[in-house]
């Protein structure tokens, strides 16, 4: 629901989304992600600007829901806003309700971001985790710059496809970023908390291999090497009172 397109409402519109949070369905939709880098030590004044505007958001009846996610990791303090659409038409759309609350977003939420990053990713239900995890407080998200994308793919559906048939599911949601310039693909993979981290499993590599040998593991795994140029990973907590559900 694209209210405002310009830079300090692009705060706002995304945070306007329904919710991510479910599980994949099998057809595919659109994830609206928004990155925003906060200044030094105005932490804790984003999180209390952002929630003066989801509590005006929902003193104005707003209907949309959205998650917010804070990384754990890296020399920024970053957190990111993630929604769901089920088609590109509803970037067409207008909110009320957050057009209502766009004063907030310029005294109490855009003074203390330093930058922002705005992605939009298709779903990959395919080869993404079916089942639902109703109790996910953290994220492992995995993203991939890639320089062949068919040798790429190939690679993956062949992992997950065997995950899958060995394990029953998929370990994650995969994504394809519609253009833009910081990745091509990512998966992110739920946790319910950090001791969930603790549990100890295979590795994706492992579980290849003990169905399809050491050789084909191999050959696979220098196909998928050498089909990317950059590959990168942060955790991320979900942040329920800045999130909408």
């Amino acid at each position: 629901m694209r209210t405002i397109k310009t830079i300090l409402l692009a705060a706002v519109a995304a945070l306007v989304f329904t919710t991510t949070g479910n599980a994949q369905e099998e057809e595919s939709f659109l994830l609206d992600l928004t990155e925003f880098t906060i200044k030094y030590g105005h932490g804790s004044q984003f999180v209390d600007g952002v929630k003066k505007w989801k509590k005006c958001y929902q003193d104005n009846n707003g209907e949309g829901t959205w998650n917010v996610w804070h990384r754990i990791q890296g020399d920024k303090n970053v957190y990111v806003a993630s929604g769901r659409m089920d088609n590109w038409a509803e970037m067409d759309k207008t909110d009320p309700a957050s057009l209502a609350c766009s004063a907030i977003a310029l005294q109490s939420i855009r003074p203390h971001i330093e930058s922002q990053d705005q992605n939009i990713a298709r779903s990959m239900p395919d080869i993404s985790r079916s089942t639902d995890m109703p109790n996910m407080g953290l994220i492992w998200s995995t993203g991939f710059k890639v320089n062949n994308s068919m040798a790429f793919m190939e690679v993956i559906k062949e992992v997950t496809s065997t995950i899958k048939t060995k394990e029953g599911d998929q370990r994650g949601y995969w994504y394809n970023v519609m253009g833009g310039e910081s990745m091509d693909y990512f998966v992110s993979s739920p946790y319910e908390n950090f001791a969930a981290l603790d549990k100890e499993e295979d590795g994706v590599w492992e579980v290849y291999s003990s169905v399809h040998g050491d050789k084909k593991t191999k050959e696979i795994r220098e196909k998928f090497m050498a089909s990317y140029d950059d590959i990168w990973s942060y955790i991320y907590t979900l942040e329920e009172e800045l999130s909408m559900q």
